[in-house]
């Protein structure tokens, strides 16, 4: 079933430069192969339900395995027959803005 998600991983308690740690997960979500896009607020992963949530997962363990307090924020789009949203919802709007 075709998945897209928007998470945010931060860990807590580490001073107030997150990027370091943040790359770290988001290491994990490019490594993976799935489609991904990372904005300065979350990264959408999409692919299977099963496969993303694996990456979610394993991007959140990167830390937390580490003794660090982690902040997992996800949104899911579960739409089944469908693939591709990941580019596909933004252009739908960018075609509308053109009219």
């Amino acid at each position: 079933m075709n998945t897209l998600v928007a998470v945010a991983i931060a860990p807590f308690g580490v001073g107030d430069e997150l990027a370091p740690y943040v790359a770290e997960a988001v290491r994990i979500i490019r490594d993976s192969g799935l489609p991904h896009r990372t904005t300065s607020m979350f990264t959408e992963i999409e692919g299977p339900w099963d496969e993303v949530m694996a990456v979610v997962r394993d991007a959140t363990m990167v830390l937390a395995n580490q003794g660090i307090r982690t902040e997992v924020i996800l949104k899911a789009d579960i739409r089944p027959g469908h693939t591709g949203t990941l580019t596909r919802k933004v252009e739908a709007v960018e075609e509308l803005l053109a009219e």
